[in-house]
């Protein structure tokens, strides 16, 4: 099996909720590593902090 190559990425297009993954990604000092080698290349720690952070987010946003 080959590796899939992940395709670039328009950060134009996005949905508010993958725009929001991105920002949390670059908070995280992730970005660069997921945009050189994808989602799948993240540990599962850093991938559960990206998640929590969006929980939180979704939270502060439905209480104001």
């Amino acid at each position: 099996m080959g590796k899939k190559k992940e395709k670039p990425v328009d950060l134009n297009t996005l949905t508010e909720e993958e725009k929001l993954k991105y920002e949390i990604a670059e908070e995280l000092g992730l970005l660069d590593k997921v945009m050189e080698t994808g989602w799948r290349s993240l540990s599962s720690k850093e991938t559960g902090r990206i998640g929590g952070l969006i929980t939180k987010k979704r939270r502060q946003k439905g209480q104001k």
